[in-house]
């Protein structure tokens, strides 16, 4: 990864003032105390989006509280540096540690919708010896937002939703592999995707390289770059039987060794030309969330911003919102079958209400659904 090309393509200025706190105008005084009292538990997105996009930002990130995932991000950042670089002495590696906790932990205090996760460390420390610790807490605030959202929002399940192109995309390629591993869910790759494979590749060359094609392509490329590894590999896996899949998941869980990173990459370009998402069997890009990285990195996405990054996040939280409630909604009404014709009506308008996600109609519905249910009970 050339250091200038990443810095220009993933750096985004973010104000920040760098007086300290006695120094302060009574205006940015003012300023801190309104982010303070959005940053909670609960953070208020839109009110967040407002300060990003504001003058000067968040002002300093010694004004931002601690983020929730700290004690984690401390853990993690422990054990970071396992591989490389190589030669280094204790004081070098707890240096480059006190470096990668710094540059993670300014990223979560200016963003503190996001969710860390175990890995993201890995994907950080890539960044900090390719760009060094100045220039590597905007690029990874880019990445955050605009690459790997999807990773660190509330619910693992839009990460999950990654996995699920796997069958359809070996479907394109290899029926009769993707029928033999049908009974093997595609769990097996989370590790290797959410990291960018960097929490398996050990020589420092090669996830440089790796990193210099992902962010030159898509989102959507590492998961087609992990079929690939699957491809390659079909002679080994067919002689597992299809009835072991907790065999094969081990299989493929572990990435081989060594990688013929240029051949993959190479094969990776060609299947994804061949088999654009749009094309996968069983309407599997149809299930994606407009909101997902898979789809807002489609095309030309180089203009995109922080702001547009932290929109995108609030757009996908309110739908898992949404999701949420269908899946309880349905659940209750499974529950209730019994007495589901004595409060059809109401059943049809909450559903119907849940499902659009519209406020005032949801909550008219739910107050119909409320009363019906409760006569149709006797109360």
């Amino acid at each position: 990864m050339d250091s200038n090309e990443a810095a220009n393509n993933q750096t985004a200025t973010i104000g920040t003032a760098t007086r300290d706190e006695k120094d302060m105008s009574s205006a940015a005084r003012i300023k801190s105390c309104s982010i303070l009292n959005v940053c909670g538990e609960e953070p208020d997105i839109g009110a967040l989006v407002r300060f990003a996009t504001s003058p000067n930002g968040f002002i300093n990130d010694e004004d931002l509280p601690r983020h929730k995932d700290e004690d984690q991000v401390r853990l993690d950042v422990d054990r970071s540096f396992i591989y490389y670089p190589k030669n280094q002495s204790e004081p070098q590696l707890d240096r480059r540690k006190r470096e990668l906790s710094a540059v993670i932990t300014q990223v979560l205090r200016e963003h503190p919708m996001l969710s860390y996760f175990q890995g993201y460390h890995d994907i950080v420390q890539v960044f900090l010896l390719v760009l060094g610790v100045d220039d590597a807490a905007a690029a990874v605030s880019q990445l955050s937002l605009l690459r790997i959202r999807d990773f660190m929002l509330p619910s693992l399940e839009p990460s999950i939703a990654h996995l699920h192109l796997l069958p359809s995309i070996l479907q394109a390629e290899s029926p009769k592999l993707r029928q033999h591993l049908s009974q093997t869910q595609p769990f097996f790759a989370l590790a290797a995707t959410l990291t960018l494979y960097a929490h398996d590749i050990q020589e420092y060359s090669d996830i440089a390289r790796l990193f210099d094609f992902f962010l030159a392509h898509d989102a959507v490329v590492s998961v087609y770059f992990f079929a690939i590894i699957i491809l390659a590999r079909r002679e080994e896996l067919f002689e597992i039987h299809a009835d072991e899949p907790e065999m094969l998941h081990s299989v493929l869980s572990k990435l081989p060794k060594p990688l013929d990173l240029e051949a993959l990459i190479a094969q990776t370009v060609s299947l994804y030309q061949k088999s654009p998402p749009e094309k996968l069997p069983y309407r599997a890009w149809a299930k994606i969330s407009p909101f997902s990285v898979l789809k807002t990195t489609r095309g030309d996405h180089r203009q995109q911003t922080l702001s547009d990054g932290v929109e995108y996040f609030e757009m996908q939280v309110a739908q898992l919102r949404r999701q949420r409630m269908r899946k309880k909604a349905m659940a209750t009404l499974w529950k209730h079958r019994g007495s589901a014709g004595r409060v059809g009506l109401a059943v049809v308008v909450g559903v119907a209400a849940i499902w659009f996600g519209r406020g005032g109609v949801e909550s008219y519905a739910a107050m119909a659904f409320r009363r019906l249910w409760e006569k149709s009970r006797g109360h």
